[in-house]
């Protein structure tokens, strides 16, 4: 598989916070290029939709993310949905089942939102769902998968299109073998595949620890750095150079990269740029 196949198209994830920082990037993104909005509890929800009307006007597709868990009641989700709809970003969001382990009103799952019936009635066209290729340290393989067949088919029954959107992984191996594990049991949908955009190797163990991915031997190893030089930038050029070299469209289906920006949208954008341009 080629390098533009798999980029073309690639998502940004970002924060509220790098909102200034979106503007200095966005020179450098694609036309349309997916910008997800991530649902931190730390952040005032009017200014993650201050982001995503920000990256309307700059020529981005905002992405929003919803997270069931953190969210009140019914009212709450549909104010958040309107206010989306009322500034015209409505059309792509990702829902969440969040980090609180007890939920603070009624949606206990990323499911349980689905199934409200409310994203379509707001103007959502397009929903992602979260996938798992290194698996989840509270949920068992097999619910997982009954649990995702179970949103697409939500969404199918909706009328909406779906995408897989996968946290992030230092493992080509985890991600090709569940790439084609959801092939073989049926899931069709487009999968991005959640990969670190460069940062200092300290802050990349830093997201890796808080997110359970693997542990910091376990990452320096499949990425091919350094634990002495935690300052040293990180970026995901071999992980890339080896999932591209591995996968197989007609075998994979479409497969694309989504790209968390820990170290800015800017360095991201750029790394993306300039790993196209190389011959």
């Amino acid at each position: 598989m080629d390098r533009t196949r798999l980029l073309e198209g690639f998502s940004l994830e970002v924060t509220a916070r790098d909102g200034s920082r979106l503007d200095d990037a966005a020179d450098a993104l694609p036309p349309g290029t997916r910008v997800n909005i991530t649902a931190l509890g730390t952040e005032d929800p009017t200014s993650r939709l201050a982001m995503s009307a920000a990256a309307r006007r700059r020529g981005l597709t905002p992405v929003m993310h919803l997270s069931a868990r953190r969210i009140a009641d019914e009212q709450e989700l549909r104010s958040e949905l309107q206010a989306l709809h009322d500034q015209g970003t409505s059309s792509h969001v990702v829902v969440v089942g969040g980090d609180p382990r007890r939920p603070e009103g009624p949606y206990d799952s990323a499911l349980s939102v689905l199934q409200t019936g409310l994203l379509p009635a707001h103007g959502v066209r397009e929903v992602g769902v979260a996938g798992y290729p290194d698996g989840h340290p509270d949920i068992p393989e097999p619910a997982l998968t009954e649990a995702l067949h179970a949103k697409l088919g939500i969404l199918a029954a909706q009328g909406l299109e779906a995408t897989v959107l996968t946290q992030f992984s230092f493992d080509v191996d985890a991600v090709i073998t569940w790439i084609e594990r959801m092939r073989a049991t049926g899931v069709s949908v487009p999968l991005r595949i959640g990969v670190p955009g460069p940062t200092s190797v300290k802050r990349l163990l830093a997201f890796a620890r808080r997110c359970g991915v693997a542990t910091s031997a376990g990452v320096a190893r499949k990425y091919g750095f350094s634990l002495g030089s935690l300052l040293t930038t990180a970026g995901p050029d071999a992980f890339v150079a080896d999932l591209e070299s591995r996968l197989d469209p007609t075998v994979h289906g479409d497969v694309r990269l989504h790209l968390f920006a820990f170290g800015g949208p800017e360095a991201t954008a750029e790394w993306a740029l300039n790993y196209l341009n190389i011959d």
